[in-house]
């Protein structure tokens, strides 16, 4: 099983963002919530609060159906492009932004930014912050030499990508092919972030499994350097909470920071 590589169309036919969210980011019960959702926000509230990584324009690469790791970005971007490979994905992301009743409530995870904010913002301020920011939700496609294709977007300040590249990507190898196209995406000096988790063989979604690339740290930067980055920070923390490995079995949460050269 753990050997069994998830295709693009087996995402496209059996991938439900409602049973994701219901597996991962539930209040009281999500896996990923606590131990993975605090670790990518701060790490991302001490990244932008400290003023360096800012700008005009934010790419969120494959962002699924979640908005949580947009939420300190929405203070120092003046606009926010995310994008996500499959098409009930991004319907389930633009339920949030109209405010769709059958949207998921992502109250208790905009509570947790407020608070490390200073509560400067009320939930639903921080909320409407973040939507107003959202200028587009394209298709992306972490294959292709250009993501975007057909659309071509300006290079941009910042890329952030949050739990994707594992999934698309069979290896290291392929990776790092990623990482080199994400080059024509970033201006010169721009700043490259991504926030994942390691050494994972799989995961599930309700009752379906979804294969993951599995790779170590040494390999991961060694990555980065070939793709033409130079990294700024690198953060890897290991899982604490191992009670619900049979529904996914990651050992790492890792934040690695780069740079494009100027």
């Amino acid at each position: 099983m753990a050997n069994t590589f998830t295709s693009q169309q087996t995402y496209i036919d059996e991938f439900n963002p409602k049973d994701y969210l219901q597996t991962y980011y539930v209040p009281g019960g999500g896996l990923l919530v606590g131990e993975w959702t605090d670790f990518v926000l701060q790490n991302l509230h001490d990244t932008f609060t400290k003023g360096e990584v800012r700008g005009e324009t934010l790419l969120d690469f494959g962002a699924g159906p979640t908005i949580y790791h947009l939420l300190s970005a929405c203070e120092v971007f003046d606009k926010i492009i995310t994008s996500d490979f499959l098409e009930q994905n991004r319907a389930e992301f633009q339920k949030w932004l109209k405010k769709d009743p059958d949207a998921f409530d992502w109250t208790h995870i905009i509570k947790f930014v407020c608070d490390l904010e200073g509560n400067r913002e009320t939930c639903e301020e921080k909320a409407e912050k973040l939507r107003s920011k959202v200028t587009e939700v394209l298709k992306c496609d972490a294959l292709k030499k250009n993501p975007y294709d057909p659309v071509v977007v300006p290079p941009a300040d910042c890329l952030l990508s949050c739990l994707c590249l594992e999934a698309p990507c069979k290896d290291i190898k392929s990776y790092c092919n990623v990482l080199k196209n994400f080059q024509d995406l970033i201006k010169p000096g721009g700043h490259l972030l991504i926030l994942s988790a390691m050494n994972c063989t799989f995961y599930y979604v309700g009752q379906k499994y979804f294969s993951s690339m599995t790779t170590r740290k040494e390999e991961l930067e060694m990555a980065f350097k070939e793709a033409g980055y130079q990294i700024v920070k690198a953060v890897y923390t290991p899982r604490a909470d191992k009670s619900r490995m049979d529904i996914t079995d990651y050992d790492t949460n890792y934040f690695i920071h780069a740079r494009k050269p100027e």
